[in-house]
């Protein structure tokens, strides 16, 4: 709730701040911020639009909650079947694919559970549970703890309470660098271990599992629920991640520091070309 009331406080201050018919809020996930997309499509989207737009970075749980409450105009995230929820309760618009990554497990070089060796992303977090190695989770209802909590369903394992288990609350950089600070595991997104790994005492043990599939959505506001969602404003933004432009600094975006794309564009596919329900 405290979160919450925070982020609404953020959101009338925007609005009291930056002319309403020219300004957006978007939310969006700690992901698209921390790997440094944001940075880029941002002032590419103003360029192009001259919509100004201020920002709240969060998991994407709190994200679909603020936006629930009709305190954002659009949101970008990850986390498909909360976004189906959303969309069947009519908080949203039109939701409309982005982009992919995937997800990795990262953790010391030392390997303590032997994740170099595990077939699938289910062996390994077996493996995790069953030699009682650190893993760091972040805990705060986002796209990648909700990918973490169906992995540990799946192993039929729940590591809630263990010694060994550390929910930090906190956004994924922060979460990554606790991990390396305390030499444990964590579940991450490819694109923000790539932007830290220069920061972190911390490698990549595991990836390529099909099940690491890491999919993100544009949903604008639904006015009929909140008629004072700027919808040009959060369409515009939607149309723009979605063109040839925006698509195309997705695809470019970190070719150049790390030799390879942070995240895929796939506003030219549907859910289904991903093998998503």
């Amino acid at each position: 709730m405290k979160k919450t009331i925070f982020f609404v406080l953020l959101f009338l201050t925007a609005c009291a701040t930056a002319e309403p018919a020219k300004s957006i809020l978007l939310v969006s996930t700690t992901s698209t911020q921390d790997s440094g997309l944001l940075d880029v499509l941002l002032p590419a989207f103003t360029e192009e639009t001259g919509y100004q737009v201020s920002l709240i970075a969060t998991g994407s749980g709190q994200a679909l909650k603020i936006a629930g409450e009709g305190n954002a105009d659009v949101i970008l995230l990850h986390s498909p079947s909360a976004e189906k929820e959303f969309m069947e309760k009519g908080f949203g618009m039109e939701r409309r694919l982005v982009m992919h990554n995937d997800f990795i497990i990262a953790g010391p070089d030392s390997d303590p559970a032997s994740l170099r060796t595990q077939p699938t992303a289910v062996d390994s977090f077996n493996a995790i549970f069953s030699s009682a190695s650190i893993f760091v989770s972040r805990g705060d209802e986002s796209g990648t703890h909700a990918k973490e909590l169906a992995l540990w369903k799946q192993a039929g394992l729940d590591p809630t309470g263990k010694a060994w288990y550390i929910e930090t609350g906190q956004g994924q950089g922060t979460t990554l660098n606790i991990a390396s600070e305390k030499q444990g595991y964590a579940l991450t997104d490819r694109g923000t271990f790539l932007a830290y790994t220069a920061k972190l005492d911390l490698v990549i043990l595991f990836e390529n599992d099909p099940i690491l599939l890491n999919v993100y959505h544009v949903i604008t506001v639904n006015p009929e629920k909140w008629p004072q969602v700027n919808v040009k404003g959060a369409q515009a933004f939607a149309d723009f991640i979605t063109s040839k432009a925006g698509q195309d600094i997705i695809r470019e975006f970190g070719v150049k520091e790390y030799g390879q794309p942070l995240f895929f564009p796939d506003a030219d596919k549907t859910d289904a070309d991903l093998g998503l329900p």
